[in-house]
């Protein structure tokens, strides 16, 4: 690698990421939030593409400036489109599901979000759970994350935190 090609993989990691933050700042912070599978579809995309134009010397600057304005746009029509066509939201968007409720844990709901006993509990654990009866709820989130409501004083989930939320097992 000659000092040329040093200081042009520098100045292209530099403009790649000017490129990015002033995208970002045009499209909104939600550009690379994991809120929906296809925003994180796109965070990937977007990772493939930056990866591509600071090691390929056939791309340029303003080739890699288009396609990631061309993904971030798209992304954004996209979340508008699925946030106010109910059609598209039911089309594109997972409904997030419960996997275990009162410190029961729902086999059937596991089984069909494909995740398994142990990485179930390996979350709980991260959500600093003792034992399963302070679990109120653990939703799989749409994103592929999961969520615990837990707490020790007995106290009921408010509806609204379950309103998007598969609860048909229950």
């Amino acid at each position: 690698m000659t000092l040329q090609d040093i200081l042009w993989l520098i100045l292209s990691v530099l403009g790649i990421f000017t490129i990015i933050i002033v995208i970002t700042r045009v499209f909104g912070l939600r550009t690379f939030a994991k809120m929906s599978s296809f925003d994180f579809a796109s965070t990937i995309a977007v990772g493939s593409v930056l990866a591509s134009i600071i090691l390929n010397t056939d791309y340029s600057l303003l080739k890699g400036g288009i396609v990631l304005t061309t993904i971030i746009a798209f992304q954004t029509l996209f979340s508008f489109l699925v946030r106010k066509n109910k059609f598209m939201k039911q089309l594109f968007t997972n409904k997030p599901q419960i996997i275990m409720w009162n410190g029961k844990i729902l086999y059937k709901q596991l089984k069909s979000c494909n995740v398994g006993e142990s990485d179930l509990i390996a979350k709980l654990r991260e959500a600093n759970v003792h034992d399963f009866n302070e679990v109120k709820a653990v939703v799989f989130e749409s994103t592929g994350d999961v969520s615990v409501i837990h707490n020790d004083e007995n106290r009921a989930v408010e509806s609204r935190m379950l309103s998007d939320v598969n609860t048909e097992s229950l």
